[in-house]
């Protein structure tokens, strides 16, 4: 049973309905509402690190456990939205969220793609030793999770709420400044490997996120960059060096500015390059559908919500 008493499928049915909404409380300012949610989704960060820590490189376990964890996040996330913000979470709208998925994974796939064959072609690249399909899969289950809750604490949460406060672009660079300092406790970080991060993924996915107002299309675009970057290629994601090996193992020769150095491909001038492009394409596509925020329109839109 959910804590509400109804059964689990039910409830969670409730939690994404897109049915006009009947508001029982008043919602609390932007300000208030950032806080408990950052805190909350905190803590769902650790659970899943938990249950990825539990899985190891079991595939089996490591498929179970991610989905999981980006299962929990979704519902969690949901419920909180409802409570807090008295509305239904169309962000999460489940109508069409597989199809806009499926595009954002293929895509996210074909821009890591291209970043490694431009490598390539500088002379960087090289392969080593056999294929490994049980670490593609432990990959693609640690990657389910990684993706759906980094974007729903980043994207969902950070950039949704700071846009209320600074407008699009303010949330477009606090978002990103904060995705990328996230990824300087790994392992082989490296301040410009955070910076590279902050500027291809994070003002891409955040991109994507104005442009659609779907957290769908950001994470497709996040779970098939990572999946392929250390589930297909087997190099290093993110700085993180104690990922399991995936499907190949590639080396990386060269100046770091090329390859990524020891934070891997993500540091690389190409990465850079190639994430630019969507990025310019989504925020094209926000400007013409009318949604790039000023902080003014925002703020007031929630005055009269609050009231």
């Amino acid at each position: 049973m959910s804590p509400w008493g109804a059964p689990p499928v039910q409830w969670l049915k409730r939690q994404f309905s897109q049915a006009p909404f009947v508001s029982t409380r008043r919602v609390w300012p932007t300000g208030v509402r950032l806080a408990v949610l950052v805190v909350l989704f905190l803590l769902v960060t650790g659970l899943a690190a938990g249950m990825r820590s539990v899985a190891g490189d079991n595939p089996v376990l490591s498929l179970t456990f991610g989905v999981a964890a980006a299962v929990i996040a979704l519902a969690v996330y949901a419920a909180a939205v409802r409570f807090l913000e008295q509305r239904p979470v169309s962000e999460l709208d489940t109508a069409g969220a597989v199809p806009t998925l499926r595009r954002g994974a293929l895509v996210g796939l074909g821009l890591f793609t291209a970043t490694l064959a431009l490598i390539a072609l500088s002379g960087g690249y090289g392969t080593r030793g056999g294929v490994s399909v049980g670490g593609a899969f432990t990959v693609l289950g640690m990657m389910v999770g990684v993706a759906v809750v980094e974007e729903i604490l980043f994207r969902g949460i950070v950039f949704r709420l700071v846009e209320q406060l600074a407008g699009t672009l303010g949330a477009l660079a606090v978002s990103g400044v904060l995705f990328g300092a996230l990824h300087l406790v790994n392992s082989g970080a490296t301040v410009w490997g955070a910076l590279a991060i902050a500027v291809e993924a994070g003002l891409m996915l955040g991109a994507a996120y104005a442009a659609t107002r779907t957290l769908w299309l950001p994470i497709g675009l996040h779970l098939g960059w990572n999946f392929a970057v250390s589930g297909v290629f087997g190099v290093t994601v993110s700085g993180n060096q104690d990922m399991p090996a995936g499907l190949f193992h590639s080396v990386l020769s060269g100046p770091a500015a090329i390859t990524g150095g020891d934070f891997g491909p993500e540091a690389s001038v190409f990465a850079i390059l190639v994430c630019a492009v969507p990025a310019v394409v989504f925020l094209r596509s926000a400007k013409r559908r009318g949604r790039l925020h000023s902080r003014g329109r925002l703020r007031s839109e929630e005055t009269r919500t609050v009231s």
